[in-house]
C-alpha cells in the first residue's frame, strides 16, 4: 500500500513540476516576443513588491530567476541588497519596496529576482516577493494612478525605463564621510 501511496505522490509531483515547467516556458516565450518588438496583445508582467502589486512592461523585464545567494557591497544604500550571480553574470540586486517607502521586502518561499531587459542598460534585477504572471492592462479598469482587475486587487504601472533615469536610483552610494 505505501509503494502505491509513494508512487501516486511522486506522480502527483512530477505532474506539477510539469506544468509549473510548461507555464514558465510559456511565459518566457511570451516576454521574449515582446522583447523582439512582436505584439503583446497588451500584457504586463504582474508582480507583488512589498506589499503592494505592480504591472511591469515586458519589453522592460527581462527573465524571472529564483532568489540567488547575494553578496553584499559595503557602503551602500540599504535598498540596494547587494549582487547576484545569475548564469555567470553579476546583477546588483534592489529591494524596490525599501527604495520606494523604507520597508523592506520579505524574501519569503515565493521571492524571485526579474532583471531589467538588457535594452536598459543596467545590469540590476528588482527582489519581488511574488510573481503573479501576465496580467491585461486593458482588461482592468482606471482607479485614478491605479488600475482594478476584475477581482478589485490594486495594481500600480511601473516604467523601468524611468526608474532608471531616476537619480536617486543611479545612486547606490552612501554619502561620503565629511
Amino acid at each position: 500500500m505505501n509503494a502505491v501511496v509513494s508512487g501516486d505522490r511522486l506522480a502527483g509531483q512530477a505532474a506539477r513540476r510539469t506544468r509549473l515547467r510548461d507555464y514558465q516556458a510559456q511565459l518566457l516565450a511570451r516576454m521574449q516576443a515582446a522583447q523582439n518588438g512582436a505584439p503583446d496583445a497588451g500584457h504586463q508582467l504582474g508582480v507583488m513588491i512589498g506589499a503592494e502589486r505592480y504591472l511591469l512592461e515586458l519589453t522592460e523585464a527581462g527573465e524571472i530567476v529564483p532568489l540567488a545567494a547575494l553578496a553584499g557591497v559595503p557602503l551602500t544604500r540599504p535598498w540596494y541588497l547587494g549582487l547576484a550571480n545569475v548564469r555567470g553574470s553579476l546583477l546588483g540586486v534592489i529591494d524596490l519596496a525599501r527604495y520606494f517607502d523604507g520597508n523592506a521586502t520579505a524574501a519569503g518561499p515565493e521571492a524571485r529576482l526579474v532583471s531589467l531587459a538588457p535594452r536598459l542598460g543596467f545590469n540590476c534585477a528588482l527582489l519581488v516577493t511574488r510573481v503573479h504572471g501576465l496580467r491585461r492592462a486593458a482588461a482592468m479598469t482606471k482607479d485614478g494612478e491605479r488600475l482594478r482587475d476584475p477581482d478589485g486587487n490594486a495594481w500600480t504601472p511601473l516604467s523601468l525605463a524611468a526608474l532608471v533615469q531616476e537619480e536617486r536610483f543611479l545612486h547606490v552610494a552612501l554619502d561620503p564621510i565629511k
